[in-house]
């Protein structure tokens, strides 16, 4: 796989059941695979969270976890609103809760590939059942530049050096 990126059309899409192995799935961030094989399904269950699988090949490569957030509205953010009459005090987003792509899978469109997918799954949530302006993430301190590249902004940097990050989906979907 050196190299090679990964089409769209390639993928299999499956949300989290118990039918699905996870023994192959490699990843440095040992938290994030914890949370995969520990946690994810019965957070869907709870309907607290979706896990997406990402499968290549009949091979889970990575996966996507969504849940409902919202952004407080403040400073610069709240003026940029109030000058377009929107004067709430937040608004609504689909957070990015879990986003992790396999150590043999990285650098090959997967991340990028996974944002898109959750912005259209906000703008599906548009379309047919309630307000959704926002993608939102609690980045870690090793993927903010990943998502600042993807066009989200800090909204806040916190003491642990993780930040939480916004885009607006009018900005990031065509």
């Amino acid at each position: 796989m050196d190299g090679q990126k990964i089409f769209p059309e390639e993928v299999i899409i499956e949300k989290i059941n118990k039918n699905h192995n996870f023994s192959s799935f490699v990843s440095y961030e040992k938290d994030l695979k914890d949370f995969l094989i520990e946690d994810a399904l019965t957070n869907q269950e709870l309907k607290l969270s979706t896990t997406f699988l990402w499968l290549y090949q009949q091979k889970l490569v990575s996966y996507i976890t969504l849940l409902t957030d919202k952004i407080n509205l403040e400073g610069d953010l709240q003026t940029f609103f109030r000058d377009k009459g929107i004067a709430y005090f937040s608004l609504p987003a689909l957070k990015i809760g879990r986003l992790c792509v396999d150590d043999h899978f990285q650098r090959k469109g997967l991340g990028r590939m996974m944002l898109v997918f959750a912005a259209k799954k906000a703008q599906e949530i548009c379309d047919d059942k309630a307000g959704c302006r926002f993608l939102t993430v609690d980045a870690k301190k090793d993927s903010i530049l990943f998502y600042k590249k993807q066009g989200f902004e800090i909204l806040k940097m916190r003491t642990d050096g993780t930040a939480v990050m916004y885009v607006d989906l009018l900005k990031f979907l065509p």
